[in-house]
């Protein structure tokens, strides 16, 4: 089981931690079922780069960075090198803590 807590570029927005999430799901599913916005334009399917997040922390308790993820990164609005999509980040079988930060997505209203 995971601890993931979500931190927002947005103003306004306090952080969020959510504990007890299990495995195989990913960032973007966790997000969506908590009821954290965060756009994914494709449906998750690895297609676009409105699921864009960094991240901080628990990098290594997600899948790799594949070629396609990356290509689709490099597409984004201010990627990092901590840069990953959040429908790509699927959670390994453990635990430990995650820690992610969402762009400010106000940007991407109106496209």
């Amino acid at each position: 089981m995971y601890n993931i807590t979500f931190k927002f570029e947005q103003k306004g927005l306090e952080p969020l931690t959510l504990s007890n999430v299990s495995s195989n799901q990913s960032l973007l599913e966790v997000a969506l079922k908590n009821r954290i916005e965060l756009h994914h334009n494709c449906g998750g399917v690895c297609a676009c780069s409105t699921c864009h997040l960094y991240v901080e922390q628990g990098e290594d308790l997600v899948e790799e960075l594949t070629d396609r993820e990356e290509d689709f990164i490099d597409r984004a609005v201010n990627p990092r090198l901590n840069s990953r999509l959040g429908c790509q980040c699927v959670l390994q079988p453990g635990n430990g803590n995650i820690v992610v930060t969402l762009p400010d997505q106000t940007q991407f209203l109106g496209e």
